[in-house]
């Protein structure tokens, strides 16, 4: 139950096709970030992180960093005691770490067009790990970009250790991240 998937989603709003000066924001709502576990082998658990702030940072060679956070407590279940469980010190431990944050290796703003690998790394629960995640193509206009992404993570990587007979320890992410350029 990684969410911290979630700020991997940030850092597809890395995909920029302004002009290198313009910082880019991410826009909240309507980003978001989702991530689906296994339960028992027969049903996926899924939840949705719908706070999401941060920048991306273009850089004078042509590249972009994403610096995003992730509120742990925008947190959506469709079970109320599900989300109080998830919330709880066993996994996100939101009462001490309130915020997921990803930042992302430069990467070429070419990347949001094609799509391709972003590179970066994750913070959650005071650990910090490498994520990657893959990009699809984006839909951006001079002014906007919607940068959709992919990736996988090891929820015990982040402490997260709790029910593992139970509890798949793979945590699949799916982020849909706006961005929108500063203006000038």
């Amino acid at each position: 139950m990684r969410l911290s998937a979630i700020a991997v989603l940030l850092a597809l709003a890395f995909v920029v096709h302004a002009s290198p000066a313009h910082l880019w924001h991410i826009q909240s709502p309507p980003s978001h970030v989702d991530f689906g576990v296994r339960l028992l082998w027969l049903h996926t658990i899924h939840g949705r992180f719908g706070q999401v702030a941060g920048t991306v940072q273009p850089r004078a060679d042509g590249r972009v960093v994403v610096d995003a956070r992730v509120a742990v407590g925008s947190l959506a279940m469709d079970s109320p005691r599900l989300r109080r469980w998830v919330l709880d010190a066993e996994f996100f431990d939101a009462a001490h770490y309130p915020t997921l944050h990803f930042v992302s290796a430069p990467v070429a703003r070419r990347a949001l067009d094609e799509g391709g690998a972003l590179q970066g790394r994750l913070t959650l629960r005071g650990v910090t790990r490498p994520l990657r995640l893959d990009l699809l193509p984006a839909h951006c206009t001079a002014d906007a970009c919607l940068i959709e992404a992919r990736g996988e993570l090891d929820r015990s990587d982040f402490g997260m250790d709790a029910h593992h007979a139970v509890l798949s320890d793979r945590v699949h992410l799916a982020l849909s991240i706006a961005i929108t350029r500063t203006p000038d």
